[in-house]
């Protein structure tokens, strides 16, 4: 089984490879990076690192690289060929693999009637319907009719921490033991593919927004509440008790609004919410809160980790969500330097003032009860009141 993996980075080879290897696929992947497609290409292999007290790693073999911007022939070919395609290149790179993928099924389609499926592993709402999105934009209406019932362009939800790392063996990746690919199993066409560690799952928004709302908004809320304290990493964040407090209480109340959503059992999403704490404070990875915390704006967006909880806590629980609203205060008093987002929100902020701010970058009306909260917070954070 072949299996064309878009992104050779750490998310690529030491999470989505890392499953595809142990389930039986040769990888090919596909990168910009002159200096890891060839390092993959002589070596035809790589060591992933578990970041626990085993200090195990995992040697990943079978694999090889296409550079897309020399080859893109070979690209062409081997997706006419794949038994699967994966991609995990960032949602703003996702329009510009499209291209290729949008020839590779064309020349597939001369060649086999076979089934494919294309899943883009990234960390957004809807990657795979993006892709499709884009890919489909290449194609005219007869070539359309054809795709949709060859491809399946499957929506998913992934999970796994890997955090900016240097090694000597520039392939070797550290990851964390913990891992979840959720993947909606009602727009796979033909037969799921078989690769272990996948959920395959009928409705996929409960688990999309559980991670969003867990796994991203807690790190979010340690990595600007790291930075408010000075605190340069995530897992010393956490080890301060008012951080973790208030990462907890945040969690808690997105809890409250899973919760009621979607009907998740309590006790089981605290156990969720418990497991993701300790990842946080693994004391084997040292991630930076400028890392997890880049970015501002996409992170304060209507629908991103911050904002889309906290308006729906409101309508849905009925309650202020005081946590939530003061990790949105947290993330608008992020001004590290060397961010242009960041830069540009404190600029704003002082140009136009905090509510129009608020408004601007969350789409909140400024007049709205959760805007006086966020400001109320923001106030009580300027003031050095963490707690």
């Amino acid at each position: 089984m072949l299996a064309v993996h878009f992104g050779a980075g750490n998310i690529g080879r030491g999470f989505i490879g890392n499953l595809l290897y142990h389930s039986g696929y040769e990888i090919c992947f596909v990168d910009v990076n002159s200096e890891i497609v060839d390092l993959l290409n002589e070596k035809r292999e790589y060591r992933v690192g578990i970041a626990d007290h085993s200090q195990d790693e995992l040697v990943i073999k079978n694999v090889r690289a296409i550079n897309s911007q020399k080859n893109m022939d070979q690209v062409v070919e081997a997706i006419a060929q794949a038994d699967l395609v994966t991609a995990a290149v960032g949602p703003n790179i996702l329009p510009h693999i499209a291209g290729a993928i949008a020839e590779g099924l064309r020349k597939r389609i001369q060649t086999t009637d076979k089934p494919l499926n294309i899943i883009a592993c990234e960390n957004m709402i809807g990657g795979s319907t993006f892709l499709k999105e884009k890919v489909y934009e290449k194609l005219n209406e007869e070539e359309k009719e054809v795709f949709n019932q060859r491809f399946g362009f499957p929506d998913a939800a992934v999970d796994r921490i890997v955090p900016n790392q240097s090694h000597e063996d520039k392939l070797k990746v550290t990851v964390e033991p913990f891992y979840e690919w959720a993947v909606d199993q009602t727009k796979i066409v033909g037969e799921k593919p078989p690769v272990e560690g996948i959920t395959f799952v009928d409705d996929l928004n409960p688990y999309i927004e559980r991670k969003l709302f867990t796994v991203n908004t807690g790190h979010a809320v340690a990595a600007y509440l790291g930075y408010y304290a000075g605190i340069p990493t995530i897992n010393e964040a956490m080890e301060k008790e008012e951080i973790r407090t208030l990462v907890e209480k945040t969690l808690q109340e997105t809890g409250m609004l899973l919760v009621k959503k979607y009907g998740f059992d309590m006790k089981k999403h605290q156990e969720y919410i418990s497991k993701i704490m300790n990842r946080f404070s693994n004391p084997y990875i040292s991630d930076e809160v400028t890392r997890v915390g880049r970015s501002p704006i996409r992170k304060l967006g209507p629908n991103d980790r911050l904002v889309s909880p906290a308006k729906q806590f409101a309508s849905v629980v009925g309650e202020r969500p005081v946590y939530l609203a003061k990790s949105i205060a947290a993330a608008l008093m992020y001004d590290y330097p060397q961010d242009k987002e960041a830069v540009e929100i404190q600029e704003s902020i002082q140009k136009n003032g905090l509510e129009s701010t608020i408004e601007h970058y969350t789409k909140i009306d400024r007049k709205s009860d959760l805007a006086a909260l966020i400001v109320e917070q923001y106030e009580l954070l300027k003031n050095k009141q963490l707690i």
